[in-house]
């Protein structure tokens, strides 16, 4: 058969292709391997047999992406000439997918890059619009076999369409067994009367035809699912059920077939209508406890809203239509709008990965996921919050910034294990069956399969992982996917950053100090620092009691120094005072004035700790390497160690980078680091650790580069969330332990064919709601001291 199958789709030839001494279905699948030869992608066919798809003839399929207002409907986002477009490609199944649509710009130099999302079958496509068009991108994805499915319907109405197909399968699973079980009747009495002797292969008949809609269509999520792990060379959770499944099925054909007997039809029909009762139930109980992890509540960032000449912080998704948003320096614009202000220099690099920033003046669109860098400008909201994009920001790893350690997760670590081991179980048992007692074999194999499912094995950390991160997020800790509690479980060392971290900036006193500022240079010095999101800008803003606002005619912050700006022939300069070229021997945190290069002055802050961080650190100390990593000079450093434990690790001046190569360096050393920062200063450090975490404190400010943010007034409860995040641990492998122990005793009955494959079915979706169940109420139990 082998020789006769395609090498790039794996169908059957009925009439081969040749080429290169392969074997090609049809002329389409020969020219997708012509294509990937010439263009030096053969390394597509390294990562799996036959990976790909025979592409589908198109003819005028996709003539509507001509129509400029679909495309645009579509397009994701476009800055000159680079646009953005995402994709759902039903075929991504195995690595060869990521692969080749990962390289797709070997295919087609207008294409910049792609990136997959395996999990959601999504490919993120950044092209340069000028040299390749939305409907020539889809015809050449097309053309290799990678068809995307195009629909302007919002994805909500997608999941509610999947969830409606389960009812269905559900129905038609139900349907089946009770039809099957009525005429079944006849021959569990097997009484030797007219009715049975006339009709019980009409009986028969019919029970097989019954099972068919059940096998082929209630069930063929588990066959599909089987035959794409085997293709890809993965053995997954659903190979033993799918094995069960035809077992059954051709046993039972067989038997009838061949007037052997009734067959398995009650037993198969009731194995797929009873595991896909556990599906509804697993999915039901999912939702119920995700329905808090909607994406609006874990953007704890907000945007300041003009009415009436008034200032508000809001909520994002509380924008709407017509609003007047002010967006400020290094802020990210968080949804489509109109620019109000004369001009604005955006940093679109997040999505375009170019640094420069663009122009932009007053009247043209600016898209949601820019960064503003030019001062402060004024936005006209055109949508209601589209987060589309943000979402991605959020969950996305690859921002140009630094690669961490892959990290697999504890279930990917057993469960492949556990599956094998299944398998040879219930090879060696039905080995021995057919041996002892032939009629008792197929029973065997199939209890076994079904009763060892290792579905309560899977479903141990998504639900415990998922109701703590649910948790998590109605305590004000807000992570970007479950994984990240998993890693915060292996933590041993926790780096502060000091201002806005462990300090608490609505307490702070401010003193000014030197030459009495003119009521003009106040005004452009509150005007300059309303741009700014720095910490110390956002508390001197507020202290400073003007109200009149100009706009500026340039700004510039630089990194971790000051701040200038200028106005009608005005120069002001805010900072440090190595930025404003002054003495730096005064240890005391501050910040310096100058106008027109003449020193005015400067405001002294005197820090106010977070309450409760002296006994924080108390705790913390006993199980993690405590070291504070800060940008500020060494001033309170007898402060800090009055405070901290003596063991704490002290490290100042510290710049942007040299954050980032200390946590690298510790990484280097085997340390599981765990940075918290400001999510300004601190981008590149938080990046880099294992798990990055940004205080957020009425800061506008979106940080991608962080795993989670974490509301300022729940500072002092971060020993609970990292305790938590231990016991999900080991809840997950108490859970684990319990899943083998049904296993055992299951498999015992099994083994022994004590155990029929109809109730191996029914005790199988019972032992993953036993799971559900354990994972929920110990999670819930340990969560309530997140509220102490």
């Amino acid at each position: 058969m082998k020789e006769k199958t395609c090498f790039h789709c794996g169908d059957y030839c009925d009439i081969p292709i040749r080429l290169n001494d392969k074997n090609f279905c049809c002329n389409g699948c020969k020219t997708v391997y012509e294509i990937f030869t010439e263009n030096n992608l053969e390394a597509y066919y390294s990562y799996a047999n036959t990976p790909g798809a025979s592409p589908t003839k198109i003819n005028n399929k996709f003539d509507y992406l001509d129509n400029e207002k679909i495309v645009s409907k579509l397009i994701t986002f476009q800055e000159g000439v680079i646009s953005s477009i995402k994709f759902h490609i039903p075929h991504i199944h195995c690595s060869s997918c990521i692969w080749i649509l990962e390289h797709l710009h070997k295919l087609e130099p207008g294409i910049i890059n792609g990136q997959v999302n395996f999990p959601k079958k999504t490919v993120h496509i950044k092209f340069n619009n000028d040299k390749i068009t939305v409907k020539a991108l889809v015809l050449l994805l097309s053309s290799i076999g990678y068809e995307p499915l195009i629909t302007l319907d919002d994805y909500e109405k997608k999941s509610k369409h999947n969830q409606n197909a389960l009812y269905y399968k559900l129905g038609v699973a139900g349907f089946a067994f009770g039809n099957v079980m009525f005429l079944s009747f006849p021959e569990y009495f097997e009484e030797h009367e007219f009715w049975l002797e006339k009709y019980k292969y009409l009986f028969r008949w019919l029970m097989l035809l019954f099972s068919i809609p059940a096998v082929f269509y209630a069930g063929n999520s588990y066959l599909i699912a089987a035959y794409k792990g085997l293709k890809s060379k993965t053995l997954n959770i659903d190979v033993p059920i799918a094995i069960g499944i035809l077992v059954l099925f051709l046993r039972s054909v067989i038997e009838v077939l061949f007037n052997l007997g009734s067959g398995f039809f009650d037993s198969l029909t009731g194995l797929i209508f009873f595991l896909l009762v556990g599906k509804f139930f697993q999915q039901k109980t999912y939702s119920f406890l995700s329905f808090e992890r909607d994406y609006k509540s874990y953007f704890p960032i907000s945007v300041t809203r003009i009415t009436d000449s008034e200032e508000d912080n809001i909520p994002i998704y509380d924008i709407v239509i017509n609003d007047i948003l002010l967006i400020r320096n290094e802020e990210i614009i968080p949804t489509d709008g109109i620019l109000l202000s004369d001009k604005a220099l955006i940093d679109y690099s997040f999505v375009t990965g170019e640094s420069k920033a663009v122009i932009k003046r007053k009247g043209e669109k600016v898209f949601a996921g820019g960064k503003l860098v030019s001062g402060v400008v004024e936005v006209k909201a055109i949508k209601e919050v589209e987060q589309s994009y943000l979402i991605d920001l959020w969950s996305s790893d690859t921002l140009g910034l630094q690669q961490k350690t892959p990290f697999k997760n504890i279930t990917d670590t057993i469960s492949k294990r556990f599956t094998q081991v299944i398998l040879i179980i219930a090879f060696l048992a039905t080995i021995f069956w057919l041996l002892y007692d032939s009629k008792e074999a197929i029973n065997v194999l199939s209890a076994v399969l079904i009763i060892a499912c290792p579905c309560a094995l899977a479903l141990a950390a998504p639900f415990t992982l998922g109701n703590v991160l649910r948790l998590y997020g109605y305590h004000k800790l807000y992570l970007k996917d479950a994984n990240i509690i998993e890693k915060m479980a292996t933590i041993d060392t926790i780096i502060f950053d000091k201002t806005g971290t462990i300090t608490a900036n609505k307490e702070q006193n401010i003193i000014y100090e030197g030459i009495a500022l003119t009521s003009s240079e106040n005004t452009f010095l509150k005007s300059t620092l309303r741009s700014s999101n720095h910490p110390l800008s956002r508390q001197l803003y507020h202290f400073l009691k003007v109200n009149d606002i100009v706009t500026l005619d340039t700004y510039k912050e630089h990194l971790g120094l000051g701040i200038e700006g200028t106005y009608k022939n005005e120069r002001i300069k805010i900072g440090s005072s190595k930025f404003l070229l002054q003495s730096d021997n005064d240890p005391k945190t501050s910040v310096g004035v100058s106008t027109n290069d003449s020193y005015k002055g400067r405001f002294i802050f005197e820090n106010t700790y977070r309450k409760g961080l002296s006994e924080l650190s108390e705790i913390l100390a006993k199980d993690y390497r405590l070291i504070i990593l800060s940008g500020d000079n060494d001033s309170e450093r007898e402060k800090l160690q009055y405070m901290l434990p003596e063991t704490t690790a002290m490290y100042f001046n510290q710049s942007p980078k040299d954050k980032l190569y200390f946590v690298k360096h510790l990484q280097e050393k085997g340390n599981k680091v765990m940075m918290i920062g400001d999510g300004l200063n601190d981008a590149g450090a938080l990046a880099q650790s294992d798990v990055g975490i940004a205080v957020s404190e009425n800061i506008n400010v979106f940080s991608p580069a962080c795993d989670g943010i974490l509301d300022a007034n729940h500072f002092t409860s971060l020993s609970n969330y990292l305790k938590l995040s231990k016991k999900a641990i080991n809840i997950i492998k108490w859970s684990f332990l319990l899943s083998l122990l049904y296993n055992l005793i299951g498999l015992s009955f099994a083994i022994s064919a004590n155990l029929s494959p109809v109730i191996a079915a029914i005790l199988m979706p019972l032992s993953s709601i036993s799971i559900v169940f354990f994972t929920t109420i110990f999670s819930n139990y340990y969560g309530r001291k997140l509220s102490r």
